[in-house]
C-alpha cells in the first residue's frame, strides 16, 4: 500500500496490521482490535484483514489478566505491514523504554498509517508521532496528555482519525474503530453483520467516552444524569442540594432515587467516584499527592489520606 493512501477507504486489497502490544496491556483491548477483523473475514469468506503481533523484546507479552500473549517477534517484525497499532495499558512510561521509543520513531515512516489504543497514544506522543495531529486517549489521561504534549490536539472522543493517524480511548472504542475500518473498506453492511456477531452496534467516533452512563439499563435517567455530572466534576464536587435543584428535584427525592438505584446517597456515591479516581492516579502516575487531592476534589493531601484510609484501610502512599 502507498504510504500516501489511507487505510480508511474502499478497497478489495488485503490489509495487514501489525500490533505492537506492550506488557501490562489489557487482553480486552487486543481482542477488541482483532476479533472484529476476524469476524469480518468469516463473513466475507476471504482473508481481507491480516495481522501479526509484535512485542518490545519479541517475547510473549504479559497482560493485565496474567495471560501471556504470543509474539511474532520484536518491533522489526512489523515491517511489511500496512499499518502499525500500539496497544498499551498500565505502566506505559516504564514498559515503553527509550530505545523502543527511538525504534518506533525510526520505523514509523514505513507504514501507511499508525494508531494507538488506550495508553498507546502516550507511546506515539513520546515518539513525536502525533505532533500536529488530533488524537484521543483513555479518558483518565486526557488532561495529562494534553498538558504534556501541547502540539497534539487532544479530543475526548471515543476514537479519532486524522489523516494517517488514528487513536482510540480503550477497548470498546477500539471495537468501534475497527467496525468503522471494516465499513470504509467493505461497506456498512459488512460492518453491521460483524457487529451483530458480537450482539453490539458501533458508536460514533465523536461520542464522548463517558457518554455510556445515561444508557445504563435499569438505571433511572435522573440518577444517570446526576452520575454523569459527578463524573465530569470530580475536581469540583457539587452538593446533592445543588444537583437536585438544577434537576428540579428536592434533595430528599434525589437521595431516595440514589438509594433505590445505587444503594448509596449522592454524597457517598460521589466520594466513591473521587476515591476511585484518586486510587488510579496514585497507582498509574507520579503526580504528588497534593496534586492528586486537588484533581479529585479534596482540599488537601491530608483530607485525601483520611478519606482514602477510611475507604481502603491503607494510606495512599502505601500504594507507591
Amino acid at each position: 500500500m502507498s504510504k500516501n493512501a489511507t487505510i480508511f477507504a474502499a478497497s478489495q486489497q488485503p490489509l495487514t496490521l501489525a500490533l505492537l502490544v506492550l506488557p501490562q496491556a489489557s487482553i480486552l483491548e487486543v481482542a477488541s482490535t482483532l476479533d472484529p477483523l476476524r469476524a469480518a473475514n468469516r463473513h466475507l469468506g476471504t482473508e481481507a484483514f491480516r495481522w501479526r503481533v509484535v512485542t518490545p523484546n519479541g517475547q510473549a507479552a504479559p497482560l493485565t489478566c496474567g495471560i501471556e500473549l504470543p509474539s511474532s517477534g520484536p518491533l522489526a517484525a512489523a515491517k511489511g505491514a500496512d499499518a502499525l497499532i500500539v496497544i498499551a495499558g498500565f505502566r506505559q512510561s516504564e514498559v515503553a523504554t527509550a530505545p523502543l521509543i527511538r525504534d518506533l520513531a525510526r520505523i514509523a515512516p514505513r507504514f501507511a498509517a499508525i494508531g494507538g489504543i488506550d495508553a498507546g497514544p502516550w507511546v506515539l506522543a513520546r515518539a513525536r508521532l502525533l505532533n500536529g495531529y488530533k488524537a484521543t486517549v483513555h479518558w483518565e489521561d486526557l488532561e495529562d496528555l494534553s498538558s504534556a504534549h501541547p502540539d497534539i490536539e487532544v479530543l475526548p472522543d471515543r476514537y479519532v482519525i486524522d489523516r494517517s493517524r488514528f487513536t482510540a480511548g480503550g477497548a470498546a472504542p477500539a471495537a468501534d474503530l475497527m467496525l468503522h475500518l471494516i465499513a470504509c473498506r467493505h461497506g456498512a453492511g459488512l460492518a453491521r453483520q460483524t457487529a451483530a456477531s458480537f450482539i453490539t452496534s458501533p458508536r460514533p467516533a465523536a461520542e464522548p467516552q463517558l457518554r455510556a452512563t445515561p444508557q445504563t439499563p435499569r438505571l433511572d435517567p435522573r440518577v444517570a444524569s446526576a452520575v454523569s455530572r459527578m463524573e465530569a466534576n470530580l475536581d469540583a464536587p457539587e452538593s446533592a442540594r445543588q444537583i437536585a435543584a438544577d434537576m428540579n428535584l428536592s434533595t430528599r427525592r434525589l437521595e431516595q432515587l440514589f438509594r433505590e438505584n445505587l444503594g448509596l446517597t449522592p454524597a457517598a456515591y460521589g466520594l466513591t467516584l473521587r476515591l476511585a479516581a484518586a486510587r488510579r492516579m496514585i497507582t498509574d502516575t507520579h503526580h504528588p499527592l497534593a496534586e492528586v487531592a486537588l484533581r479529585c476534589g479534596f482540599s488537601s493531601a491530608s483530607s485525601l489520606s483520611r478519606a482514602f484510609r477510611a475507604k481502603f484501610d491503607r494510606a495512599p502512599r502505601d500504594l507507591r
